[in-house]
């Protein structure tokens, strides 16, 4: 017969594997959704300051040993030399804040990869809103082509002024949900569906964003 006593150990012992496996998986969390933008837009301070969103975020989530890189394409401009989102990040695997692997590879990556609205996570393990959603926010900012590499062009016109301004603009979104208006390629595009509206974060609101971006573990 289980005394009171021996139920309750029960139950603290099992709130306590509980918490250890949370803890395991977020300490090899490899890959997330920002929980939140800079609140600037798509101004992240340069490339700079988006790895150092990205390295406290994950930091608060307890994988701060980590090496965190965002996953940004910079535009060739004066004194700013192209950047490739995919040079950034690592060769993998990433997993996410459950455990989940979403790639095992830069190729799989930029061809068959698991991201979606149920995979793609924010470092505290929640869901992103997606399309259906109120308010969506499945603009991911990535400046990038489905390859993951930079946008010829000017940097105004296609990373927001290499992730400095916050008004007039535009940047290359993706879509973490991998649904659009339409079905197809773009609109399932996790990180080149369409140019923001502007930099602005009312700017990255009126088409579905909120200046989130993708964050991966480089090492």
């Amino acid at each position: 017969m289980k005394t009171p006593s021996m139920i309750a150990c029960a139950l603290l012992l099992a709130l306590v594997l509980g918490s250890c496996a949370s803890f395991r998986q977020q300490h090899g969390m490899s890959f997330f959704v920002s929980s939140t933008g800079t609140g600037r837009g798509a101004d992240l301070s340069g490339l700079e300051g988006a790895d150092q969103h990205c390295q406290s975020l994950a930091a608060a989530a307890g994988a701060g040993h980590r090496t965190w890189r965002a996953y940004l394409s910079n535009s060739l401009s004066p004194g700013s030399p192209t950047v490739h989102a995919r040079d950034r990040i690592g060769k993998g695997p990433w997993q996410n804040a459950k455990g989940v692997v979403i790639a095992n590879s830069l190729s799989e990556l930029h061809g068959n990869n698991n991201i979606n609205k149920q995979t793609a996570l924010t470092e505290k393990g929640q869901m992103v809103n997606g399309r259906g959603d109120t308010p969506n926010e499945h603009d991911i900012l990535t400046g990038s082509q489905p390859d993951g590499t930079a946008i010829a062009g000017d940097p105004i016109k296609t990373t927001c002024g290499n992730w400095t301004l916050s008004g007039a603009g535009a940047a290359m979104v993706g879509h973490h949900d991998r649904l659009g208006l339409r079905d197809d390629a773009p609109s399932r595009s996790w990180n080149s569906s369409h140019f923001s509206r502007g930099c602005s974060l009312d700017h990255l609101r009126a088409s579905g964003g909120a200046g989130r971006i993708y964050c991966f573990a480089a090492n």
